[in-house]
């Protein structure tokens, strides 16, 4: 009798949270490639550093015996890679890093190299470029659309600033405008994965769940078919599998959303998020041990997480 009203409140529970969950479509990248000298041999300890433009954002890393460098947790956007080492050379160049995948940029370090020659014409794209990418995390999406507009008058076939464009857009809650713009980039460039993962935040905002699955499917799709971390453990990035398990979670197909948190987990077990809401399914399930674990493992990764005190209420009654 307890046990059966202590099964049915904790289902209730979690629907009742399941009206109100969200997709956290998390997009980190990273930086990868080979540092060689002029012979093509590998250098060892090449000084490797990578910034956000606009944002004073910084980091550093080293290449290993291999010359190889690897530098992960990068947003989408534009950055400045320097690659050094005394008495070899130095080599700046900016790159454009896309989110949700590994980027690949190898270096041919020697002595006078300085990087790539920069036109006039590309010049002035960078620098709109980045202008909009700092009023964009400035919280200014009028101007940030403003300067990525600028950037297309230069630059038409821009497949980044109209994805850009489509996530500030997406910021004001204009979402039709937002799917013009990232439909756009598409068009420009069809493997734009990121773009259809716009394309599924704004279709799972408005709760048209179907297209948002869609999008979201071909989103893993392209990031699995791209390789490296993105292609990594069952067909794509952790992340993606995360944000398609909560756009089936939202839509009530508890079921299959339980299969893309596992699968996310298994490309990246330490995924917090993964973790809770594979938690939440489990409790739907009736399976509370189950969830308890869960919950127990998303704490121990995310203590001051976002669902930090839901799980630490849930877990106190759950039989462990």
């Amino acid at each position: 009798m307890v046990r059966r009203h202590y099964g049915r409140h904790f289902w209730l529970i979690a629907l009742a949270l399941l009206t109100f969950a969200l997709p956290a479509f998390a997009q980190d990248g990273s930086i990868q490639g080979i540092v060689k000298d002029a012979q093509g041999k590998p250098i060892e300890g090449a000084k490797v550093t990578v910034e956000l433009n606009g944002s004073g954002r910084k980091f550093e890393t080293k290449t290993d015996k291999n010359g190889e460098y690897l530098q992960v947790g990068l947003v989408g956007g534009q950055y400045q890679l320097t690659v050094e080492k005394d008495g070899v050379g130095a080599v700046k160049k900016t790159v454009m890093v896309r989110a949700a995948r590994r980027n690949g940029f190898d270096i041919v370090l020697a002595p006078g190299a300085t990087g790539d020659a920069v036109d006039p014409a590309t010049a002035a794209l960078n620098k709109a470029f980045d202008e909009a990418i700092a009023a964009s995390r400035a919280g200014n999406q009028d101007d940030a659309i403003t300067k990525f507009e600028a950037a297309l008058a230069i630059s038409p076939k821009c497949a980044d600033c109209y994805y850009n464009i489509g996530f500030s857009q997406s910021q004001k809650k204009d979402y039709d405008k937002a799917e013009v713009a990232y439909k756009k980039a598409i068009e420009l460039k069809p493997d734009y994965a990121d773009a259809y993962a716009g394309l599924a935040n704004i279709y799972n905002a408005q709760r048209k769940f179907d297209l948002a699955s869609e999008a979201s499917a071909k989103a893993t799709q392209l990031n699995a078919s791209a390789g490296g971390a993105a292609g990594a453990a069952g067909g794509g990035s952790a992340d993606s599998l995360f944000n398609e398990g909560v756009i089936l979670w939202n839509a009530g197909k508890i079921a299959d959303a339980k299969k893309q948190f596992e699968a996310a987990i298994a490309a990246k077990p330490d995924h917090a998020d993964a973790h809770y809401q594979l938690a939440m399914a489990l409790v739907n399930e009736g399976n509370l041990k189950g969830a308890a674990t869960e919950f127990d493992t998303y704490l121990k990764l995310a203590p001051t997480g976002q669902y930090a005190a839901q799980a630490k209420a849930l877990v106190a009654q759950l039989p462990k």
